[in-house]
């Protein structure tokens, strides 16, 4: 049983947060009318509420606002990639988790590639390998 559930994971991104950045990743650059069109088709939402939860995502260093001067609009964009992004916020997670326990969570970590993705795993081998002569 999994004490990770989609709730925890929402303390990390807020669902309408996850959307609006899952989007930005996949178009590049959107305005905040654009993101809202295409949400809305998902779930019922107003554009006031999008603006303001892009305003957060800025706020949290997520997401960059800039003015389209040739129409006065306001273009999103995310401010790091969707690898980059996870790659942020696993650090963290694996910093706070080896400070608990470096050998439980290095098991763990080996046991779930391995099952999740064995060619990853392979991968693993080899970048391990060459740390090991540096």
């Amino acid at each position: 049983m999994s004490i990770i559930t989609k709730e925890l994971y929402g303390r990390i991104l807020g669902h309408l947060e996850e959307d609006i950045l899952n989007l930005l990743w996949l178009k590049g650059s959107l305005t905040g009318k654009e993101l809202f069109t295409s949400i809305r088709h998902e779930r019922q939402i107003s554009l006031s509420t999008v603006l303001t939860v892009l305003g957060r995502l800025c706020k949290k260093g997520l997401v960059l606002k800039e003015k389209n001067h040739s129409d006065n609009i306001y273009v999103f964009t995310p401010a790091y990639t969707k690898d980059g992004f996870t790659r942020q916020i696993s650090d963290e997670v694996f910093k706070r988790l080896l400070d608990i326990s470096a050998s439980g969570t290095t098991a763990s970590f080996i046991d779930l590639l391995a099952e999740v993705d064995p060619i990853e795993l392979e991968r693993l081998k080899g970048i391990i390998e060459s740390k090991k002569k540096q």
